[in-house]
C-alpha cells in the first residue's frame, strides 16, 4: 500500500470538491484549481478529510501521485503557493512592467520582458533584486519561476545569476595562473 496513497488530505471549511470524469475539480476561498485522476482512483469524505483508494493494486503506481495531485490543488486554493528567486549581480534587476509582464536587465544587450500567465502574481522587492512569485496552481508557480531562473543560471565561478532563495550554490575556485 502506498504510504502517501494512504494519508487522508484535510479538507479545510469553505472547500468544495466535485469529479468529473478523469478530473477533480477543487473550489475554495482563493479560486478554483483541477487535477487530474487516474483510472480505478476514487475519492471519499469521511468526517472532514478526503481519503483517495484504488480498486486494485493495478493502481499502486498512480496511488501516491493522485493523492499528492489532489492534496496540491486543496492547498492551493486555502493557501496557495509560493516561490522566490534572488538576482545576483551588479546591475542585475527585475521591475514590472504594467499588470502582467517582468522586465529583467541581466547583463545582456537587451532587457528580456516575461509575461505572466493568467493566475500568477509577482511582487519585487524595493531593490529589484528579489522576486515572490504567487499562485493557486503549484505546477505553473514553479514553471514560472523555473523560466524566469533559466534566463540567466547562476555561475558557479562567480555566483551571478537568477537563483532560487533557498538554493545552496557551491563556488569553484578559477584558474591558477602558474605557468
Amino acid at each position: 500500500m502506498s504510504r502517501i496513497g494512504k494519508k487522508p488530505i484535510p479538507l479545510p471549511a469553505g472547500v468544495k470538491y466535485k469529479v468529473e470524469g478523469n478530473t477533480v475539480l477543487v473550489e475554495g476561498p482563493k479560486g478554483k484549481v483541477s487535477a487530474l485522476i487516474a483510472e480505478g482512483i476514487s475519492l471519499e469524505t469521511v468526517g472532514g478529510e478526503l481519503h483517495v483508494k484504488r480498486e486494485t493494486d493495478k493502481q499502486a503506481a498512480v496511488h501516491g501521485l493522485t493523492r499528492a495531485l489532489v492534496f496540491n490543488a486543496v492547498h492551493g486554493v486555502t493557501a496557495g503557493w509560493k516561490k522566490e528567486l534572488d538576482i545576483v549581480g551588479i546591475g542585475y534587476r527585475a521591475e514590472l512592467k504594467g499588470k502582467g509582464t517582468v522586465v529583467f536587465t541581466l547583463g545582456y544587450s537587451h532587457p528580456i520582458e516575461v509575461p505572466l500567465p493568467s493566475g500568477i502574481e509577482v511582487a519585487i522587492d524595493p531593490k529589484q533584486t528579489h522576486l515572490t512569485i504567487t499562485g493557486i496552481d503549484r505546477q505553473k508557480v514553479g514553471q514560472v519561476a523555473a523560466d524566469m531562473r533559466s534566463l540567466r543560471k547562476p555561475d558557479p565561478y562567480k555566483n551571478k545569476g537568477v537563483r532560487y532563495s533557498d538554493e545552496k550554490l557551491k563556488k569553484k575556485a578559477g584558474k591558477t595562473g602558474a605557468k
